[in-house]
């Protein structure tokens, strides 16, 4: 089921701004269908959930681009479960109006809504690098911990418009380099999408997969099952168990997932759901876990802190 897209399908870099001209073109909604990215459509249940999602995001990047710079009222009047999504679009084109423009666009937007948004923003800022085909490393925000959040974003953004080949390719090419590792989670999430939640499907992916990249993998994969969920819990109790050596990761993929659902203060029963399934715990424990972790990182910026946090994590998961 690999992807074949022609350009058009796929948002690059557009005209940069100048005196009375728009960023960029609205993105059409169209573009989240299934049957066009090449992913799984014969599973309509999780396929109408996680369409839904992305469409959420391309809402999100359309709404930034018509109300900047005041897009979080706009974003509240799409359904709270969306509003995530949507903020990860926002900050796609946030991100985009940086790159053209060396702004701070990204930064006005975590002032706007990073109480409550902070992961989806860095995510959506992600999105930014990718498609605008920039080399990484590229500046990153100021923000403690979720700034190595953009390069998850760039990730899932490469596999949602490249399929299966690019995930592939990333996997292939991520070796030991704890910044290649943290986008192959992005790949990790977006291979959720990708089989639209298939637990077999995902376990045939990953073991095809260079074993050094099966872990960052698995924790995408938790992390999309518990944001933005869409399968039943008998299929997440597959997924568990398909895991296997890698349970900690999911785990962790869980919690950060959780923990993003608890900061906006929107926690959909998909995400209660999968935290009780994968980990036996409930989102609010979860989070707890994501700040015990983080507790003496204090204001550090750089990558260590990062991996440190992720590997508490999933130490504190794995003894529930």
């Amino acid at each position: 089921m690999s992807t074949q897209h022609g350009s058009a399908d796929r948002p690059g870099v557009v005209d940069a701004p100048s005196r009375g001209r728009g960023l960029a073109p609205r993105l059409p909604l169209g573009m989240a269908d299934f049957g066009r990215r090449g992913f799984r459509v014969d599973r309509p249940g999780p396929r109408e959930r996680l369409e839904r999602h992305a469409r959420s995001f391309l809402t999100g990047y359309n709404l930034a681009a018509a109300h900047w710079p005041h897009v979080r009222a706009a974003v509240d009047t799409l359904p709270a479960e969306e509003r995530g999504f949507a903020h990860e679009g926002a900050a796609m084109w946030a991100g985009q109006r940086d790159v053209l423009t060396r702004g701070r666009s990204v930064a006005a937007l975590l002032a706007e809504s990073g109480a409550d948004y902070p992961h989806l923003i860095h995510v959506g800022a992600g999105w930014a690098l990718a498609v605008s085909r920039l080399p990484l490393p590229v500046r990153l925000t100021d923000t403690p911990l979720l700034r190595w959040l953009a390069y998850d974003g760039a990730g899932f953004a490469e596999v949602f418009f490249g399929g299966r080949r690019a995930l592939r390719r990333r996997a292939e090419r991520a070796g030991t380099d704890p910044v290649r590792l943290i986008r192959l989670a992005g790949s990790g999430r977006a291979l959720w999408f990708m089989t639209a939640g298939d637990p077999d499907d995902i376990r045939e992916v990953i073991a095809e997969a260079p074993a050094t990249a099966r872990a960052a993998l698995w924790s995408g994969v938790g992390l999309a099952a518990t944001y933005a969920g869409g399968v039943p819990a008998a299929e997440l109790d597959t997924l568990r168990e398909h895991a296997g050596g890698h349970l900690g990761h999911l785990r962790q993929g869980v919690v950060f997932g959780a923990t993003a659902r608890v900061r906006s203060g929107i926690v959909p029963a998909h995400s209660t759901l999968a935290c009780e399934r994968l980990v036996g715990t409930t989102p609010a424990e979860a989070s707890g876990w994501a700040e015990r972790a983080a507790e003496d990182l204090g204001e550090r910026t750089d990558i260590s802190a990062y991996l440190d946090w992720r590997d508490r994590t999933r130490v504190l998961s794995t003894q529930a």
